[in-house]
């Protein structure tokens, strides 16, 4: 038998110091394991829970951008957060500091992040009938993270990659090869940010999720009617539903599942208030922006299909219905610029600032129009703008640097290329970084 193990193209391992490195792992797995909150038993935990709320802390904000920000409904919002901490109440975690959102997003999908930050999307809303399946909906994201999943996915990735030879730095890296039109521009992805679960993991977030409903006093048909509606919409707008699919998968097992637990195990809650009213009350201003929204997906739909004629009938229609929609406006801008139409991309950029001054991905995306058009004062300060609102993202830092090259400012743009390399050493932007570093060190310049 041949006496090592391939641990990369790099090099290899002896069998004695994989059985030495297996120890140390071992001992990990000791010093690592904690009790689940929901199961009682022992889990390998690596991820302590002021961890996960700093990672949560860390993340959140970019993942609401990418979505085009928070809705300015407020009085959806706040019905959201209300119903939300409303069943968190009846969690086995009720001391984390839970906080529920609506952001513009128009594909179907609501997410948990570790520390207890739960969004949805408008396009899921406009899917749901009840506030009992709104219940069901948060039930099974407050059902994520009371179970600690994303924490237990973490600390297996860590102690796997801790194996091979240390964590690696993900931040930064999609550059303008990867064809994706989120990294064409320089921007983070729709999932980028978001936990995948496994169907176990799925399993266990729909059954909390039922049980935290009931507790909150809301029928189990609402869990069979979101099942349902998911189901249904995997059938006949795919498209719609792919995102959420890659990190909630779905089956007809779980809404069989949902369908027998409501008529056993939780029997007597049958009956319990489905609140419809209360629930399109709430909802009225967003459902009003139905049609726009719709010509947004099938607009989204098109992009994705690289379709981007087609997408631009969709979006001036959406445009047309909503001419203040946050969303309508920065995803035309997008679609623009993946055009290279760079002037009417940048006017697109400018008019969704004037509607969301506060929202960052606006300002990102004319700051890259300027870029394109070599107007680098102005792409800096958009720029520098970005950073203000959203401080932090790798690709701002990047495109500052790139800025200050384009207007000769060689020791300003070696700074920012530096601070870039500091998050990420992979992908084209790090190579142009590095590449420029040299050159300007060779010429005296920095």
């Amino acid at each position: 038998m041949n006496d090592t193990l391939l641990v990369s193209s790099a090099g290899k391992m002896t069998r004695r110091e994989f059985l030495w490195l297996s120890s140390l792992t071992a001992a990990g797995l000791a010093a690592g394991c904690a009790t689940n909150p929901v199961t009682g038993e022992s889990q390998l935990m690596l991820v302590s829970e002021d961890e996960e709320i700093q990672i949560d802390k860390q993340n959140s904000p970019y993942q609401f951008s990418a979505d085009y920000g928070t809705v300015q409904d407020k009085r959806l919002n706040d019905y959201i957060d209300r119903t939300g901490k409303k069943i968190a109440a009846q969690t086995h975690r009720k001391h984390m500091p839970y906080n529920f959102h609506v952001v513009n997003a128009i594909y179907v999908n609501a997410y948990a992040f570790p520390g207890g930050t739960i969004a949805c999307t408008r396009g899921i809303l406009l899917s749901l009938e009840n506030e009992a399946e709104l219940s069901a909906l948060l039930g099974h994201e407050l059902g994520h993270v009371n179970a600690r999943h994303t924490a237990e996915q973490m600390s297996k990735g860590m102690l796997t990659q801790a194996v091979v030879g240390g964590l690696a730095v993900a931040a930064g890296t999609q550059g303008a090869v990867y064809g994706n039109m989120a990294s064409q521009l320089g921007q983070l992805g729709a999932g980028a940010l978001l936990a995948s679960y496994s169907r176990d993991n799925e399993r266990q977030a729909d059954a909390l999720g039922m049980e935290y409903m009931v507790r909150a006093g809301y029928s189990t048909q609402g869990m069979v009617g979101l099942m349902d509606v998911l189901r249904s919409m995997g059938k006949h707008q795919p498209s719609a539903i792919e995102l959420m699919f890659s990190t909630h998968p779905m089956s007809d097992e779980r809404y069989r599942t949902a369908v027998e637990t409501a008529e056993t195990k939780y029997k007597s809650a049958k009956g319990k208030p489905l609140y419809r009213q209360r629930y399109l009350d709430n909802t009225a201003r967003l459902r009003s922006q139905k049609e726009a929204i719709d010509e947004m997906q099938k607009g989204q739909q098109e992009m994705a299909a690289n379709n981007f004629s087609a997408a631009d009938v969709h979006l001036r229609k959406a445009i047309k219905l909503a001419p203040s929609d946050y969303t309508a406006l920065v995803m035309m801008s997008m679609s623009q610029l993946v055009q290279k139409k760079w002037t009417v991309g940048r006017q697109y950029a400018e008019m969704a600032q004037k509607v969301y001054p506060a929202e960052p991905q606006a300002y990102h995306l004319s700051g890259f129009a300027k870029i394109q058009m070599k107007d680098y004062d102005g792409a800096l300060e958009e720029f520098s703008v970005y950073d203000q609102k959203l401080p932090g993202n790798p690709n701002t830092v990047f495109f500052k640097g790139y800025a200050y090259e384009g207007m000769k400012k060689y020791p300003q743009a070696g700074r920012e290329y530096q601070r870039y390399l500091q998050f990420t050493q992979q992908g084209d932007y790090a190579r142009h970084a590095y590449q420029r570093l040299r050159e300007w060190q060779a010429r005296g310049y920095i």
